[in-house]
C-alpha cells in the first residue's frame, strides 16, 4: 500500500509540473482563447501563478479518487494539499522578494516546483499516518469546487490587489475590469 502510495503522489506532482508549466503558456499559444484564460496564466501575478498550481492538481485528484476509495478522508487530505501548494506560492515569491528584491524568473519556477512537492508531500504524510479526522468530507470537495470557481471568475473580474497584479505591465486578469 506505501509503494502505490508513493507512486500515485509521485506522478501527482509530476502531472502537476508539467501540466501547470504547460498551462503558463496555454493562453498565449491559443492566441489569448477565452477558453484557455479559464484554465491557464493570462499573466505574470501570483494569483495566475497559482492557478497553474490548481487545475492540475483538482484534475490529479479527480482521477485518483477512483483509486483511493478505501481513504474516506481522501478529499480532506486533497483540500489540504491543494490548499497547502496554493499558500507556499505566495509566502514564497513574497518573502523571496522581500528579502533580495525582484526574483529571477528561475526562482519563480522553482517556487513554483517546490510549492507543488510541498503540497504532494503533506497529501502523502497524511495519506500514511491515517490521523487525519474528518466528519464532513462533502464539504472539502465543496470548498476545492469554490476555489475553482472563484479562479475562473477572477480572471475576468479580478480584485485590484497586489497578488492579482502583473508586476510586467500593471494590468489585471485579462481586462480592465474590476470588482
Amino acid at each position: 500500500m506505501e509503494r502505490k502510495l508513493s507512486v500515485w503522489q509521485f506522478s501527482g506532482f509530476a502531472f502537476t509540473a508539467l501540466i501547470g508549466t504547460l498551462l503558463h503558456f496555454l493562453y498565449d499559444w491559443t492566441h489569448r482563447s477565452i477558453a484557455a484564460a479559464v484554465f491557464s496564466a493570462v499573466n505574470e501575478s501570483t494569483w495566475e501563478h497559482m492557478k497553474l498550481l490548481f487545475f492540475p492538481m483538482l484534475v490529479f485528484a479527480l482521477i485518483q479518487h477512483r483509486f483511493f476509495k478505501e481513504y474516506k478522508v481522501f478529499w480532506c487530505i486533497k483540500a489540504l494539499g491543494i490548499l497547502t501548494g496554493l499558500a507556499l506560492i505566495p509566502v514564497l515569491f513574497y518573502t523571496y522578494n522581500g528579502v533580495f528584491g525582484k526574483s529571477p524568473d528561475i526562482v519563480n519556477i522553482m517556487i513554483f516546483f517546490i510549492s507543488a512537492a510541498g503540497a504532494f508531500a503533506l497529501e502523502m504524510l497524511l495519506f500514511k499516518k491515517g490521523c487525519l479526522h474528518c466528519k464532513k468530507t462533502h464539504l472539502p470537495f465543496a470548498a476545492i469546487c469554490l476555489i475553482a470557481v472563484l479562479f475562473m471568475i477572477f480572471t475576468f473580474y479580478t480584485p485590484r490587489i497586489p497578488l492579482f497584479r502583473d508586476p510586467i505591465d500593471g494590468t489585471y486578469g485579462i481586462t480592465t475590469v474590476g470588482i
